[in-house]
């Protein structure tokens, strides 16, 4: 099964209970709307929607503007009242929108495919708005799952710079980086575990082991994890990447 497959998979089967799960992908939304410069798109576009989250408050934002989400798994596209399309390759025409927005989706792309794909939809002065995860993501989780055997159990993600190199390689301009730490607090490692499952991402991408891990296995890893406990409870940071550039307008 390729890796495209599994991602489409692990979000159709995340798509019913996604929202409640997702506080994560709310804040990060907030955090780069927040970023965005007040002209008004006519035309903008959600790639890689979710359940639309990011659509609706875009809209709530600019009501008179023409809003189009898409996603790659089918479940997520039909919740959001978008079409289903690979973000490396998405079925609308040159030039078609005035913003692309993609929040807490390039984190599954090859960035420098998907870029060039907005920077085709881009018409000129559009701009492009984009958050993904960076390698310091859910470090504790992947600290405690060490050694435990030789499969590699929490995903590998791209640093920023292959981002802002994307960008520069499609010509985009005015490229602008942040980068952002959040942590969230969850009482047990079986918890953030369950979160990552209703989000689609348990451990889509890495090297996958087939079967269960042992009882004694687990121990270890809880061991492992609760000695990283904090007053708030077990932390998962996630490195987050806030990407904004614009289409030269000629």
């Amino acid at each position: 099964m390729t890796h495209k497959h599994r991602v489409r998979q692990a979000f159709d089967r995340a798509a019913a209970g996604y929202d409640a799960a997702a506080e994560l992908q709310r804040r990060v939304s907030d955090l780069l709307a927040d970023r965005l410069p007040e002209p008004t798109p006519r035309r903008l576009l959600d790639a890689g929607s979710g359940t639309g989250y990011g659509l609706r408050l875009l809209a709530g934002r600019w009501p008179g503007a023409w809003c189009v989400a898409a996603d790659f798994a089918r479940g997520m596209a039909e919740r959001s009242g978008g079409v289903c399309a690979d973000l490396e390759a998405l079925p609308f025409a040159d030039g078609s929108f005035d913003l692309y927005w993609s929040s807490l989706a390039y984190q599954w792309c090859k960035a420098a495919r998907a870029v060039a794909e907005a920077a085709r939809l881009l018409a000129p002065g559009g701009r492009l708005a984009v958050s993904s995860l960076g390698p310091g993501t859910l470090v504790e989780l992947a600290a405690s799952f060490e050694g435990v055997d030789r499969h590699r159990h929490v995903r590998g993600f791209a640093p920023a710079e292959e981002l802002v190199a994307a960008c520069a390689g499609a010509g985009l301009a005015d490229i602008r980086l942040e980068t952002r730490r959040l942590t969230h607090y969850l009482p047990d490692v079986r918890t953030l575990l369950e979160e990552l499952k209703a989000l689609g991402a348990n451990q889509v991408g890495a090297d996958r082991r087939r079967g269960l891990l042992g009882r004694d296995a687990w121990r270890r890893i809880e061991r492992r994890y609760e000695q990283q406990r904090q007053a708030q409870g077990l932390p998962a940071t996630y490195e987050v990447i806030l990407c904004l550039a614009s289409k030269p307008s000629s």
